[in-house]
């Protein structure tokens, strides 16, 4: 079974959509559940911000999303995202698959061990799964990809100033995001292998000594969104016929983990 999370836009991949209202221990997720079949493949779809992106970054129910894949007995998330640069190098209309997150969300829930069922300590060292991370770029080449990348994950759902997206970039981070934290964080709880496909609509607050470079808007963001919505479906499918089921170190996050 695998999990997708997304915008709206990837609704007409699915095919023999059922969709399930489904409520969890953490309330709705973020909107019904579309369940089907991608290339043969059984996939749910949740969208991220629920229909219409109503839903603003700090509001996502983020572990009613993951815990509703997981009661669904989801294996693997393929998540896509809007990301900002903060380098002049990975421009508006590249793809990055990151490797690596940076925190700066505050007062989201991430995590689903409270001290009601012990102490837990996962590692996310890798942030996301590797495995996963492979066959991403194997599929995104054709269209240039960039392998690697730190995400700093910023609250929302305002963009930064321009101070702080200068302090991001010298810290030589790559990309800037309102909602991969704490998706990888809680899917790594779950025992649930998770990757990412960003795909770049914007230099953040523009960029230090690049004058000619724009601060990002709203209104290119959606532009650059609309460009590529056809494209991302063609890669998600891709990425969906090449995704297998072999054991992976995420499907055995809590080994050693729960203390008490």
């Amino acid at each position: 079974m695998i999990g997708i999370i997304g915008g709206t836009g990837f609704y007409s991949l699915i095919e023999k959509t059922e969709e399930l209202d489904m409520e969890t221990p953490y309330g709705k997720p973020s909107s019904k559940i579309a369940v089907g079949t991608i290339a043969g493949k059984k996939v749910v779809f949740i969208s991220r911000h629920g229909p219409g992106h109503i839903i603003p970054p700090h509001k996502i129910p983020c572990k009613a999303n993951i815990y509703a894949f997981h009661k669904l007995g989801v294996k693997q998330i393929i998540s896509s995202t809007a990301v900002g640069s903060l380098k002049v190098n990975i421009k508006p209309g590249d793809f990055l698959v990151p490797d690596q997150i940076v925190n700066f969300t505050h007062g989201r829930d991430d995590t689903f061990y409270h001290g009601d069922d012990g102490v837990v300590h996962i590692s996310i060292a890798d942030s996301f799964c590797e495995r996963m991370r492979k066959i991403l770029i194997d599929v995104l080449k054709k269209e240039g990809v960039h392998e690697k990348g730190t995400a700093v994950i910023v609250n929302g759902p305002r963009f930064s100033t321009k101070a702080e997206s200068t302090f991001f970039k010298s810290q030589n981070w790559d990309i800037i995001n309102m909602t991969l934290y704490p998706e990888c964080a809680l899917a790594r709880e779950m025992e649930i292998c998770y990757a990412n496909i960003s795909l770049i609509t914007d230099y953040d607050a523009g960029l230090k000594d690049e004058p000619t470079v724009k601060h990002v808007t709203v209104e290119e963001v959606l532009r650059l969104l609309k460009e590529n919505n056809e494209k991302l479906r063609t890669i998600l499918k891709e990425v969906i016929l090449s995704l297998d089921d072999r054991d992976c170190n995420c499907m055995h996050a809590l080994d050693g983990a729960r203390i008490g």
